[in-house]
């Protein structure tokens, strides 16, 4: 495949970042250390492939569909703009619109049945990055805004952009705790200070999916970043020890399937009313 076919495809060099980081866990074997049961493996295999092979294209489609039908003179309008500038508008309405999309799935409790199996896991590890219900990211505004930019002109920056985001939303799920060297590293302080209050970190990701926030680290009421931190930062949600949770999951979790962790609220379990937790938010 030459660079210009890999330019206008970027699934296939997420996919190759994605492999490369479940390399990275089995060769430093936190993989097997943290072994899913068949439940966690079913509900990671066919909620990741739901998400890969139908709904993002899925959203994709319809909203340049969708955009094109309401304002067909808008097409590539902003094919202009500087590169620079297309790439703040992915930040702001993509990411940005992810955190809040997030914060707002720990505070509504039927929103939050449809994270909940992204938080089940009791582990971390790149595996649960798409660990999510199905309908999950098909309410998600950022791919439905991206989508309409991409209409808009700027697939060249959302290819790059993507990738970008990616890696680092894989490197902060990830099992290996990466960013441990780098706190060791005396000359490097000052860069890695700006670093975790940046983008989202293994250190300040873990904490998010924490067990008990009694334990001092975890924070689910915050460390809500994807690609950047810097939403908590500036909204006020952060929280950074450079410490992990001693344990991985939701705090008082009443067990449900794997079917209805992924199609709630299509499948319902036989009783009066989801007993789904909603890890409260701390208003900043």
């Amino acid at each position: 495949m030459n660079t210009t076919m890999l330019a206008n495809n970027p699934s296939a060099v997420v996919a190759g970042i994605f492999l490369a980081f479940i390399l990275l866990e089995l060769a430093c074997s936190v993989l097997r250390q943290s072994s899913a049961g068949r439940r966690d493996v079913l509900i990671e295999v066919i909620g990741s492939g739901i998400l890969v092979a139908i709904t993002f294209p899925a959203v994709m489609w319809l909203s340049g569909k969708l955009l094109g039908l309401a304002a067909p003179q808008m097409k590539d309008a902003l094919v202009a703009i500087p590169w620079a500038a297309g790439f703040v508008l992915f930040l702001l309405l993509d990411d940005m619109t992810q955190y809040w999309w997030h914060r707002l799935t720990h505070r509504v409790p039927a929103l939050y049945a449809l994270h909940r199996a992204h938080h089940s896991a009791p582990y971390m590890s790149v595996r649960i990055v798409y660990r999510n219900n199905s309908f999950y990211y098909l309410l998600m505004p950022g791919i439905w805004l991206s989508g309409m930019l991409i209409y808009l002109g700027l697939a060249p920056v959302y290819y790059v952009y993507l990738i970008i985001k990616m890696t680092v939303i894989f490197a902060a799920h990830s099992s290996v705790a990466w960013d441990d060297k780098l706190y060791g590293v005396r000359v490097l302080r000052p860069l890695v200070w700006i670093l975790e209050r940046t983008i989202s970190t293994p250190a300040t990701h873990s904490a998010h999916h924490g067990l008990t926030a009694e334990d001092g680290v975890t924070h689910y009421k915050g460390n809500f970043g994807n690609l950047l931190f810097l939403w908590d930062v500036l909204f006020g949600t952060a929280k950074i020890t450079r410490r992990r949770p001693p344990a991985y999951g939701i705090e008082h979790l009443s067990p449900i399937s794997w079917q209805e962790e992924l199609f709630w609220p299509v499948v319902r379990a036989r009783r009066t009313a989801p007993k789904t937790r909603v890890q409260p938010e701390v208003t900043p």
